[in-house]
């Protein structure tokens, strides 16, 4: 292996140059000159990106073509300390995987940054969303280079503190503050569950930990090169521990999987994913591209070999990953508002990557490396998307599609590039999204899963649908707004950046990440096109533009006519069937009335009554004694002679009862 460069070995700098970035924008420029603070937090970005792209290119030159890539810890530091043999270190781990993220997370936060200085211009609080932004790369950033689940927890935390101030940046309005409190309050639920899967899980690896004879190298419980061990995870298979009749392995898998489940927006975590779209649209191309919700197939795809090994823990990951990618495109195709129906595209893109980490076994990996790889491609098409929709609602005053309409005229470097990332996540192609999504059909197909392969190719169709549906009804037709109207193109600011992103949509599918992305240990699979998925997915694709161009390319007649005979199934849809409804009912009528009131009362009635009699007793007491300091010396001498006598007559009684 070559010997590592300086950016291998200082890897830490890349989520440090955010950091300072974040500390120095929101404590020194705020206050004194906002631009000045925008342009420092989008070049510490830049510089972070800069760096990440050379790190994975000495990366990729560290061993011959054609092996396969390793596993690094170039730099780690004992950070706590709890007895001999366990302790929790903070570090950078290095292998395809972080890498990959690393060059996804910059770039797009880079571009988000950028654009940011257009989009965001005049805004009161710019320098506070700049800071923000950087907070929030920063973490994600930490995130992904983490060695082991403690450090990867922290910021996880990080990160979703960091989407709390970003979702909710416009606090004036109460939706974007409730927005913010869903997504933080559901995502604190399903971290719980994150949490206690670290603890059982560091609970018997510091055991088997202890019992190892051999020299680890300084490998601790908890680190994810010990985890991911064979043979420790073969003892962590064996254990005859039982809780519900699920092995210890598979309840650790499975909590961990309920927090990657919040922050990916899987069924039923995905409520507060649609709500979240209250913050400005930078925030969401960086949320839904490159941050918070990849944070849960990343979580997934590093926990693999857990997974793998539990094998039911894997079913449950596939099969709500299924499920969530058809339940988030049945949505989709009903939403009026553009960024919502992005929101959704993005929960079933996501169930799309989660349900190919789990048709993946050792036996058969490409699931692994293909959810990988469309991953690395959704990020870029989506970020285009979000950006082109911010483009449009900058243009037009509004995020409803019906208030859209003809802005190919208007804005025809948009209409093109939205275009692109519209042809990409369709599947079209040479188009990026065709390549990532024949590799997860593929991987399910091949490994035996008919039935997700299925539900796989009916999304692949909706997808189509949906995305050119809200195509045509903003770019076709005629205005129908007086701000369509008059829209304008945005400023280049704005453009530069999309135009990059147009760039990465349509050649990331020729960068060959199922070939560098690879799950250790185990065979490649799959090289190239797989006529036998690409030719039904791209058929199916084609329908679902073709059924959308019917519907809504040319009078809304047959749309509204369509609607009209489905009635009450088109309401429920469109209502999301309901589920924000179902929320507020467990929790405003029996959470909140059965279990928060009593304990309410409880508090105010028995705690704070306690604490308010031994307030009350004090206070009394200190009112009886201080009446008996009256600073007289007469009443001083009567109160000692009465003393004495009364001791006197006690003393004497006590003596004559002795007597007697």
């Amino acid at each position: 292996m070559a010997p590592l460069s300086f950016v291998l070995t200082h890897a830490w700098l890349i989520p440090a140059i955010p950091l300072v970035s974040f500390l120095l924008v929101g404590l020194v420029l705020r206050p004194v000159s906002e631009r000045l603070a925008g342009a420092v937090a989008t070049l510490a970005v830049a510089t972070s990106a800069g760096l990440s792209w050379l790190l994975a290119w000495d990366f990729l030159h560290l061993v011959p073509h054609g092996q396969p890539l390793p596993s690094l810890t170039p730099w780690s530091a004992m950070w706590l300390h709890f007895q001999d043999g366990f302790g929790i270190s903070i570090g950078t781990l290095l292998d395809p995987i972080s890498v990959m993220l690393l060059v996804v997370v910059t770039t797009v936060s880079t571009l988000v940054h950028l654009y940011s200085t257009g989009y965001m211009h005049g805004e009161p609080g710019y320098a506070r969303y700049f800071a923000f932004l950087n907070l929030f790369t920063f973490s994600m950033l930490g995130l992904v280079l983490a060695p082991n689940l403690v450090q990867m927890y922290v910021c996880w935390e990080l990160v979703g503190a960091s989407s709390f101030f970003l979702i909710g940046f416009y606090f004036e309005k109460p939706s974007a503050v409730s927005a913010s409190k869903k997504a933080f309050i559901v995502t604190r639920f399903a971290d719980l569950g994150f949490f206690l899967g670290i603890l059982v899980l560091g609970f018997y690896a510091s055991q088997i930990h202890a019992g190892m004879t051999q020299d680890l190298h300084g490998l601790q419980p908890l680190d994810f090169a010990f985890l991911t061990r064979p043979d420790v995870l073969a003892q962590l298979a064996g254990l005859n521990v039982h809780f519900l009749g699920v092995g210890v392995l598979t309840l650790a898998a499975v909590l961990i999987y309920t927090g990657g489940a919040g922050k990916s927006a899987m069924f039923p975590l995905h409520i507060w994913l649609p709500d979240a779209m209250e913050g400005p649209t930078p925030v969401s191309a960086l949320i839904h591209a490159a941050t918070m919700v990849v944070a849960g197939v990343y979580l997934v795809a590093r926990c693999f070999p857990i997974f793998a090994t539990s094998g039911e823990a894997l079913t449950v990951v596939m099969c709500v990953g299924a499920f969530t990618s058809l339940f988030a495109a049945v949505i989709g195709c009903t939403q009026d508002d553009i960024k919502r129906v992005l929101a959704f595209s993005t929960l079933s893109q996501l169930g799309y990557m989660m349900f190919a980490l789990g048709v993946a076994s050792f036996a058969h990996p490409l699931g692994y490396s293909a959810a990988m790889f469309h991953l690395f491609t959704h990020a870029f098409f989506k970020a285009l998307l979000f950006l082109g929709a911010g483009s449009v609602i900058h243009a037009v005053h509004s995020n409803d599609i019906w208030h859209m309409g003809g802005l190919r005229k208007h804005m025809p470097v948009t209409h093109a590039l939205f275009l692109i990332a519209t042809l990409a996540i369709a599947g079209i192609y040479p188009f990026a999204g065709f390549f990532s999504k024949d590799e997860i059909l593929a991987a399910a197909l091949h490994s035996g899963h008919t039935v997700v392969f299925g539900v796989g190719l009916l999304v692949a169709g909706m997808t189509a649908f949906y995305m050119f549906r809200i195509y045509f009804v903003t770019f076709w037709g005629e205005p129908k707004s007086e701000h369509a109207h008059h829209a304008h193109e945005s400023p280049w600011v704005m453009l530069g950046p999309m135009s990059f992103l147009g760039v990465l949509s349509i050649g990331a599918g020729f960068i060959p990440i199922p070939e560098w992305v690879q799950l250790p240990g185990s065979p490649a699979e799959h090289e190239g096109i797989d006529l036998a998925v690409a030719i039904p997915s791209t058929i199916l694709a084609l329908a679902g533009i073709s059924l959308a161009w019917l519907l809504y390319g040319g009078a809304p007649d047959r749309a509204n006519a369509l609607v009209a005979k489905l009635g009450r199934v088109y309401t429920t849809i469109k209502a999301k069937f309901y589920f924000d409804e179902l929320y507020l009912y467990v929790t405003h009528s029996l959470i909140f009335r059965f279990v928060a009131a009593p304990i309410a009362w409880f508090d105010r009635n028995v705690v704070d009554g306690a604490v308010n009699l031994s307030g009350w007793f004090t206070r009394t007491a200190g009112l009886l004694l201080g009446k008996l300091q009256t600073g007289q010396v007469q009443t001083y001498g009567s109160w000692l002679v009465s003393g004495a006598i009364a001791a006197v007559v006690v003393l004497w009684g006590v003596l004559k009862a002795g007597g007697n």
